[in-house]
């Protein structure tokens, strides 16, 4: 099977587009991810150390409320929460539009997928208050420059980011003997939830070699690990169980407990072969077929091992197997992939997306969304968006394709393409009869598209 210019950006990035010819070459798609980060510069997202300039902001309202009770200042307070709460949650919505217009206008689609995987495989969000809206910036900071770099690199980004230790209750974790759990207190006990999701899902895998006292005992290294306000990385030792643990046979930490530690930890369950194994199922699961070729997945493994993680090979891998290239597409696209790949081949304007208040955003992206089987940024656990296509392929989704492809576009174009040349537009050579012929029978343009969007040969990568 030979490389497909057409299939590299449906199935690798973001979609046909009649603005961008496909990439020549797989190593023209790996060369885009040397290019500049242009299109995070023409559509900017906030980073999370400027959105924690919010968090401190919201803290130093609430500050002034608890000292101020029923005072005129106290009510002042109240209102500029309320106010910076609806600020943040306009900006979320902003921030969406963003990562829609990045989709429609990127010249390095597989950037975008990239980054949409692995902010995926390590899925983070607030819990309340402003923290809700920081997912984006959190992806922007952590993610984002890390997803061709070396994977040890990009976990330890990822794990240690606030964002993820606040989600992860790591915040709330304390060794049993530490300093701060003999003084007594709320905080006294131990959390394990960070120290299972970076086996189970971060890194070694569910059927990994591990067991519950590993699990405990990475959980009893990571105590130190919490947060400084406002929503900051800190490392204290009154909080640190003492001693030494050991984690797969291997022991860390000591009189002196430090951070190091905690990298060193992060860095060989990077390098673990299971790892190697559970990041190579995932990624040919992801990008090919819920049921990957085992030789793509041998491949993918084997070059994570050589090359200890390094996430550029092993794209590279990816894109030179094959397997890659087998033209029957069986992956039916996510909720997201699916708006924003169509939003690319109508080449749908940016202002079209950026003018948007935040009831039309919600009307036309976040709702539907939530029709199809994706809250935005609300994620039901640390596991993420379901691979598995039978997720996606029920009878309330495929009707809310159906019904956002019929009715958004038009909102969002003063005037859409004629269905007989969109046909070819958006799907190229995989264009069936079927389809073809119901784009020319149309009896509106709106319907038209609405059918090509909607029709199987569109939602399959």
């Amino acid at each position: 099977m030979r490389f497909d210019p057409q299939l590299a950006d449906i199935r690798f990035g973001c979609g046909l587009s009649p603005q961008m010819a496909p990439p020549r070459s797989v190593q023209a798609m790996l060369e885009t991810l040397d290019t500049p980060d242009a299109i995070a510069i023409d559509f900017p997202i906030e980073t999370f150390e400027t959105f924690s300039q919010r968090i401190a902001e919201r803290i130093e309202l609430t500050n002034i409320r608890r000292k101020n009770r029923g005072s005129p200042e106290a009510l002042a307070a109240k209102k500029g929460t309320r106010v910076l709460n609806k600020e943040a949650r306009i900006a979320q919505a902003i921030w969406m539009g963003q990562h829609l217009n990045r989709w429609v206008a990127t010249k390095a689609p597989l950037r975008e997928r990239l980054t949409m995987f692995w902010a995926d495989h390590f899925t983070a969000t607030g819990k309340a208050g402003v923290l809700r809206r920081g997912a984006s910036p959190y992806v922007e900071s952590a993610i984002r420059p890390n997803i061709d770099g070396v994977f040890e690199d990009l976990l330890i980004a990822a794990v240690l980011h606030p964002l993820m230790i606040h989600y992860l209750d790591q915040d709330r974790s304390v060794g049993p003997k530490s300093a701060q759990a003999l003084r007594g207190g709320k905080l006294s006990g131990l959390n394990e939830n960070l120290a299972r999701e970076v086996m189970e899902l971060h890194t070694l895998g569910v059927s990994g070699p591990y067991n519950q006292t590993d699990v405990t005992e990475l959980a009893e290294l990571l105590t130190g690990v919490t947060t400084a306000r406002p929503m900051r990385l800190n490392f204290s030792k009154n909080r640190t169980e003492p001693g030494t643990e050991t984690v797969l046979g291997k022991t860390y930490g000591g009189d002196n407990p430090h951070m190091r530690d905690v990298h060193a930890v992060l860095r060989d369950l990077a390098r673990h072969p299971s790892t190697a194994r559970h990041i190579a199922e995932k990624l040919a699961t992801h990008f090919i077929s819920d049921t990957p070729d085992p030789a793509l997945v041998s491949a993918l493994e084997a070059t994570f091992l050589k090359t200890n993680g390094d996430l550029r090979q092993v794209t590279e891998t990816m894109l030179s197997h094959p397997a890659a290239w087998n033209p029957e597409r069986v992956n039916v696209k996510q909720p997201f992939n699916f708006i924003g790949s169509a939003l690319r081949a109508l080449a749908v304007p940016p202002q079209a997306i950026k003018s948007l208040k935040e009831a039309a955003s919600r009307r036309n992206f976040s709702i539907p969304l939530v029709h199809m089987g994706h809250v935005w940024e609300k994620p039901s656990g640390p596991d993420g968006l379901p691979e598995e296509d039978d997720a996606w392929i029920i009878p309330q989704g495929i009707a809310a394709r159906l019904q956002w492809a019929i009715t958004v576009p038009s909102l969002l174009m003063e005037e859409l393409p004629d269905p007989r040349d969109f046909v070819q537009t958006a799907l190229g050579d995989f264009a069936s009869p079927a389809v073809t012929f119901a784009a020319s029978a149309a009896e509106t343009r709106s319907d038209g598209v609405g059918l090509i969007l909607a029709s199987p040969a569109f939602q399959r990568t």
